[in-house]
C-alpha cells in the first residue's frame, strides 16, 4: 500500500494539482485584496461613502447581556445575534466577478499564446527544378512525338 500511494503521490499531475491549489490560494488573497482594498472603496466613494460589508438585516432579538453597539455587524455577529449580512454577500459576489474576469483575461491569453505557438508554418514555394531534368522531359516529350 505503501508504494502504491508513493506512485500515486509522484505522479506529475498531483504535483501540477498541488501547485495550482496554492497559487490559487494566493490569487485568491490577491482579489480579495483588490476587492476590498482597492475596489470597494472606490464604488463606496461613488454612492456617498457606501460601505457594503457593514450593511445587514437584524433578523431577531439581540442576546441578552449584548453591550456592542446596534450597528456593528461584526459585533452582532460575534454576540450570536440573528442577522442577514446582505453587504457581506455583495462583497462576495463582487470578488467572485473580479476573479472569474481576470481568470478569463488569463485564460484568453493562454489560449492566443498557445494557437500562436501551433500555428503551421507557411509552406515554401517548390524549389525550381534543376536544368538536367527539364532537358529530359523535352527529350522525353520528343520521342514520344516520333
Amino acid at each position: 500500500m505503501w508504494n502504491e500511494f508513493k506512485t500515486f503521490i509522484a505522479r506529475g499531475n498531483v504535483f501540477d494539482l498541488a501547485v495550482g491549489v496554492i497559487i490559487g490560494a494566493a490569487f485568491g488573497n490577491i482579489t480579495k485584496s483588490l476587492t476590498e482594498d482597492v475596489i470597494m472603496p472606490v464604488i463606496g466613494a461613488i454612492f456617498g461613502g457606501l460601505d457594503f460589508s457593514s450593511h445587514f438585516v437584524l433578523l431577531g432579538d439581540v442576546p441578552a447581556g449584548y453591550a456592542g453597539s446596534l450597528a456593528s455587524y461584526a459585533d452582532l455577529k460575534k454576540a450570536g445575534a440573528p442577522v442577514l449580512g446582505y453587504g457581506e454577500f455583495v462583497t462576495v459576489a463582487i470578488n467572485f466577478v473580479i476573479l472569474a474576469f481576470i481568470v478569463f483575461l488569463m485564460v484568453r491569453f493562454v489560449n492566443r499564446v498557445m494557437a500562436a505557438a501551433q500555428k503551421p508554418e507557411p509552406e515554401a514555394a517548390p524549389a525550381p527544378e534543376p536544368a538536367e531534368l527539364a532537358l529530359l522531359r523535352e527529350i522525353r516529350d520528343e520521342l514520344k512525338k516520333r
